[in-house]
């Protein structure tokens, strides 16, 4: 793709982690040019020059500099330092721009309410995998979001990995399912890893042989387009080794622990998105 593919300038107001792995994916995927991205922080500005060396952007020395050299504005910050940010950021912006924010907990109707302007509001939910371009993220749209909008951030979060648009009232079950669902995996290969140890082999080839098994399972699912219940059956032979391990975990209740799990890490979710309000803005 060529580097005009976006057609738009971005200014990423944060530069943590996730800005970085925002940028990288921009960057890598070439459909913007690293000089059409401008960042800017708080405080730290060797952070700046870093982002700056590593990918070629450019640095934007306030809010309202960024804010006349962009077209859509990402709000990278932690959810506590929305409410100055927006504040200072409403000054600045006009109806032409496109208004994005991966602060978790934060919706659209907050945000809008804070700019008092009718400007396109997007929320997203990506996850930990972003830093390697391979991250689920769900997005949401706002009141004054049309479906050219929604495709430019669309197309902004494909170049971190695969986005799914749901309805706002649903980034909640995106947060227990996607959002904290690296979590998921990563504690099931701890507990396998553990069993393979216990079973005899090494830690270290226990490690190998599961990352292996999840990687690959994982990517027959992607390639195949098969349903896992199909996928899990074929492995299943009658009165097997799989058929054996299967029902220990069936007898465990292991689809009835991941339900709980997601269902609690999407209450949790809205409890914060609560608290946030509460807090940052005394409301109910």
């Amino acid at each position: 793709m060529s580097a005009s593919t976006l057609g738009k300038s971005i200014f990423f107001i944060g530069a943590g982690s996730m800005a970085e792995a925002i940028i990288k994916g921009l960057v890598t995927s070439a459909i913007i040019a690293p000089q059409q991205i401008y960042v800017t922080n708080q405080k730290n500005h060797d952070r700046l020059v870093e982002l700056r060396e590593k990918y070629g952007v450019e640095l934007a020395s306030s809010i309202q500099q960024g804010c006349e050299l962009a077209d859509v504005i990402v709000l990278a910050v932690k959810p506590w330092a929305i409410k100055d940010v927006t504040t200072e950021l409403a000054a600045f912006l006009n109806n032409q721009q496109i208004l994005i924010s991966v602060a978790a907990g934060i919706t659209t109707e907050i945000i809008e309410t804070i700019i008092k302007q009718e400007i396109p509001v997007i929320r997203t939910m990506p996850n930990t995998s972003s830093a390697i371009c391979e991250s689920a993220t769900g997005i949401c749209k706002g009141k004054y979001v049309n479906a050219e909008t929604l495709h430019i951030a669309e197309k902004i979060f494909e170049t971190i990995g695969k986005v799914a648009v749901v309805e706002e009232s649903q980034m909640d079950a995106v947060t227990g399912l996607s959002g904290s669902g690296p979590a998921y995996i990563y504690y099931l290969i701890e507990g396998m890893e553990k069993a393979g140890v216990e079973a005899g082999l090494s830690q270290e080839v226990s490690r190998e042989l599961v990352v292996q098994t999840v990687y690959g399972a994982a990517k027959m699912l992607l390639e195949t387009k098969a349903e896992p219940a199909i996928l899990r059956q074929q492995v299943t032979s009658p009165n097997g080794t799989t058929a054996a391990g299967l029902q220990k975990l069936e007898d465990n209740q292991f689809h009835d622990i991941l339900y709980a799990a997601v269902a609690r890490a999407k209450e949790r979710a809205g409890e914060i998105g609560k608290e946030l309000e509460a807090t940052l803005w005394n409301t109910k």
